[in-house]
């Protein structure tokens, strides 16, 4: 079969290899669709990821196909399913998996290779994170639910509810996620981006407010204003740098919560004023990767058509240039998803 296996950085080559063999718990899937995913863009410029990838290794995550083979041992799936497999499974058993923090697990097993034609999900997935998918639901619709559970967890442990006032800081595909989300929930949105052209986008996903970042625009300040002074209830960081981490802070009005979604690079560091924290009883959250149940819930929010790739996918390109579609999305930070056909 043909796939793409990353050797490091910036090194991508679709290539010939052999098709996967399953032992008795896996199962084959041939991949119908398979999304570009930011965290996909990050593993290619650096070259790895410390948790889920060490090259050489077949490449991509978000994915959905039919089940061509399963293993002597396989009694929920059979050839012909429909089905979206998650990127990761947990123990069941650890410390952090006993405490419900299962994205937390010691022994959380990744799953990559699905830029590829075919790709073996093993045991574990199969049994704990593999999905059927309803007939109404295309795979590229299907494909998604894997980054929707990580912003249902972030909206989640935000308390995000009815009547607050959210803003979302970054509008690529994650904080455009969040956008539609909250207004799912019912929430006022306050939409931050950099280039018109996002907050164009997140208008269309049901922001009631626009604010673009770029030139002398004091953000802070402008979302103070939208909410009479008082500042947001939530403010979800999306962009995952320092600068907007300690801008979030100040965007929310006192008993406000602060979500701090997007990842920064290593070693980086922030400024939080420790008063500001105290007296004005700030809650900082960081969300992180998903959870079994998280990944049914995203799955029955795109059966409801609440969410649909048509919003977030804008390009749909064969498995054979996948590495120009890296290049370009490495170059054009925010923009949206492209949906991989092999």
């Amino acid at each position: 079969m043909m796939a793409a296996v990353l050797y490091g950085k910036e090194d991508l080559r679709v290539q010939e290899v052999a098709v996967p063999q399953i032992t008795a718990g896996d199962v084959l899937v041939r991949v119908r669709a398979a999304l570009t995913c930011g965290t996909d863009v990050k593993v290619f410029r650096r070259g790895y990821h410390a948790r889920m990838i060490v090259p050489p290794a077949l490449f991509g995550h978000e994915l959905a196909g039919d089940v061509v083979a399963v293993g002597e041992q396989v009694t929920k799936f059979r050839p012909g399913d429909r089905v979206v497999a998650a990127n990761s499974a947990p123990c069941g058993e650890c410390h952090y998996c006993r405490k419900g923090n299962q994205n937390l697990c010691s022994d959380l097993l990744f799953n990559n290779g699905a830029y590829a034609e075919f790709m073996r999900i093993p045991s574990r997935i199969v049994e704990r994170n593999t999905y059927l998918v309803p007939e109404h639901v295309t795979y590229q619709d299907a494909a998604l639910i894997e980054p929707l559970a990580c912003v249902m967890k972030g909206a989640d442990e935000s308390g995000l509810k009815a009547g607050d006032d959210v803003v979302v800081i970054g509008l690529g595909p994650i904080g455009l996620m969040f956008v539609r989300l909250a207004k799912v929930r019912g929430a006022r949105v306050i939409a931050v981006g950099r280039r018109q052209s996002q907050v164009e986008r997140a208008a269309r996903m049901g922001a009631d407010e626009l604010i673009v970042s770029a030139g002398d625009t004091d953000v802070v300040e402008a979302v103070r204003k939208l909410t009479g002074g008082h500042g947001a209830d939530v403010a979800i960081e999306a962009v995952g740098i320092p600068e907007t981490w300690e801008q979030a802070v100040r965007m929310v009005r006192r008993g406000g919560v602060v979500n701090f979604f997007g990842g920064c690079p290593n070693d980086s560091r922030v400024t939080l004023e420790t008063s500001l924290l105290h007296y004005s009883e700030i809650t900082c959250k960081a969300s992180f990767h998903h959870t079994p149940a998280l990944i049914q819930r995203a799955l029955e929010s795109v059966s409801r058509g609440e969410i649909r790739a048509s919003d977030f996918v804008n390009r749909v390109e064969p498995l054979g240039n996948l590495l120009e579609v890296m290049r370009y999305l490495m170059s054009h930070n925010g923009h949206m998803k492209t949906a991989i056909i092999p």
